[in-house]
């Protein structure tokens, strides 16, 4: 097998054995990947395991092997590509990012790569970490509107005085109200429209939000992303999130 460098994102890991993990990835090159990680789990008295890497949303550079024929890889050579200030630490931060990290794993379903896709995520993490105030608030809105985008199924911005309803099912502004309950209504489809608008997270800052709001639109964008993709369900992180922006 050949080796291959490549950054990768962080999405789950489950222990193996005694001293093992299997962690899954998203990674520049192969797209979503799962690793054997061999003894990561033990600690010595210079410090604790080399499973500290591998927390959820962890940006790594990796040397990797690849055989496509496998559904398990194997890591040769790990490090931090990025070392956060305030995701692995602050409270607020990082329910954030484990919120991210769950609608990834819910999307991204095929090991294909997509650089710009890593890009985003990647860029939307490094802007988090350097998030603060309403920014930060109102960052999970940013993310999982925008991600949309690379699926297929990003919201256009047609909001006006004739389109003022979020069809959610349809994913799209209409004039009138649908025969079914899963719509957003003016304010709350104007805030929406308003964040559609955001090209870079520093402008959410100017997105004066009230906390009811953000949980409202949070719960209405999972119901928009439940008809797109098969199988999302409900996300357990929401309700953590939704605790912690109290």
């Amino acid at each position: 097998m050949q080796l291959h460098k490549t950054r990768g994102i962080v999405l789950r890991t489950v222990k193996y054995g005694e001293t093992s993990l299997v962690a899954t990835l998203y990674t520049e090159l192969f797209g979503i990947q799962s690793y054997i990680l061999n003894g990561v789990r033990t600690s010595s008295k210079r410090g604790p395991g080399k499973a500290v890497y591998f927390q959820p949303a962890a940006i790594l550079d990796l040397l990797v092997y690849h055989n496509d024929l496998k559904n398990l890889q194997r890591i040769r050579e790990f490090s931090w590509a990025t070392l956060y200030s305030t995701i692995f630490s602050d409270i607020l931060a990082n329910a954030v990012a484990l919120y991210m990290v769950e609608l990834l794993q819910k999307t991204i379903k095929q090991p294909e790569p997509n650089p710009e896709l890593f890009s985003f995520i990647e860029d939307s993490f490094l802007h988090l970490d350097a998030a603060g105030g309403r920014v930060l608030a109102n960052f999970p809105l940013f993310f999982i509107l925008h991600l949309a985008g690379f699926f297929g199924f990003r919201i256009q911005d047609t909001y006006s005085a004739r389109n003022p309803v979020l069809d959610l099912r349809e994913g799209q502004f209409v004039s009138v109200l649908p025969p079914h309950p899963h719509v957003l209504e003016d304010p709350l489809s104007y805030h929406a429209a308003e964040l559609l608008r955001v090209q870079r997270p520093e402008e959410l800052q100017e997105l004066a939000l009230n906390q009811e709001t953000r949980r409202t639109l949070l719960r209405a964008f999972q119901t928009f992303y439940a008809f797109q993709v098969p199988e999302f369900g409900e996300m357990r992180t929401l309700t953590v999130l939704q605790t912690v922006l109290s």
